[in-house]
């Protein structure tokens, strides 16, 4: 049965980090032996990132979001703190999302307020939880591009996982999915504009 994502509904500080995964069976198996429960099953998570034609949203730093997540459609804004630490190691924003029950019908709605679909990414995510850990948890994405893992909670506990998980602050990220595309794109040659199977699998056809 396929839980609810973790979605608050609400206004908050999202705090974290992600790190590539070279070998999901054992990041699985550490998980496990931690006390980790799987609470979502591999899932397919397609995401729409909406801004106006001159991208103001991107200038500004702030994210609008569709994501359809199993059968579940979710509005995400997020944006910079407004105290941010540029010194941070983590990445930090300020989150605002709820679950909707039509994820076309607001689409549309956007379309119609001068919104448009800027970029869309997939991936298959699983969702894990601690029971001493409430305020914490751990997906495990698989992109087209690789798998990675993410940590979300208070830095201390992000902190205390990736010791016991034996990765290292060196290896982390705080980079979006759609900069590691850019990246990927800049690194392959790739003329992918979206970072979904169908287009990211088709072009690596092609290039064979």
């Amino acid at each position: 049965m396929l839980l609810p994502p973790y979605t608050s509904g609400m206004h908050s500080a999202e705090i974290e980090l992600k790190f590539p995964v070279s070998r999901l069976e054992d990041l699985e198996q550490r998980l496990a032996e931690l006390g980790f429960r799987l609470d979502t099953p591999r899932t397919l998570e397609t995401n729409i990132l909406y801004d106006t034609p001159d991208r103001s949203l991107r200038m500004k730093g702030q994210l609008l979001r569709m994501r359809q997540y199993g059968d579940r459609a979710i509005v995400t804004h997020k944006r910079h703190p407004d105290d941010e630490d540029m010194e941070s190691p983590y990445k930090v924003r300020i989150e605002t999302e709820s679950e909707v029950a039509d994820g076309e019908a607001l689409a549309e709605i956007f379309v119609q307020l001068g919104f448009e679909p800027a970029f869309k990414y997939e991936k298959y995510r699983r969702e894990y939880s601690h029971p001493r850990a409430i305020a914490g948890h751990v997906v495990i994405d698989e992109t087209p591009i690789g798998i990675y893992a993410e940590l979300e909670g208070p830095p201390g506990w992000i902190d205390q996982t990736l010791v016991a998980l034996g990765i290292s602050h060196a290896d982390c990220l705080t980079e979006s999915y759609g900069r590691l595309f850019s990246a990927w794109k800049k690194k392959t040659g790739s003329p992918a504009e979206n970072l979904t199977f169908d287009e990211v699998g088709a072009l690596e056809l092609v290039g064979r």
